[in-house]
């Protein structure tokens, strides 16, 4: 398995995620969607202006995934 190097930022992300108390499957589906975020990006996500957030969201919805979780 590929190793990850932890940056001080993607170490946030975890611990914020495990403050909120999701379980791992769901941790695991948040890193996923930020390395999508990425590549889309090609920069890291923290640089990322409110335009590009948003051009992300239409292609996400573009290509048939939801941009926000359901409410269930």
């Amino acid at each position: 398995m590929k190793e990850e190097k932890t940056t001080a930022l993607r170490q946030r992300m975890i611990e914020d995620i495990q403050i909120r108390g999701l379980g791992e499957k769901a941790q695991k589906a948040h890193i996923r969607n930020v390395k999508h975020f990425v590549a889309f990006l090609g920069r890291s996500p923290d640089t990322a202006s409110p335009e590009e957030l948003r051009s992300y969201q239409l292609q996400m919805k573009n290509d048939g995934v939801s941009a926000f979780p359901s409410s269930r």
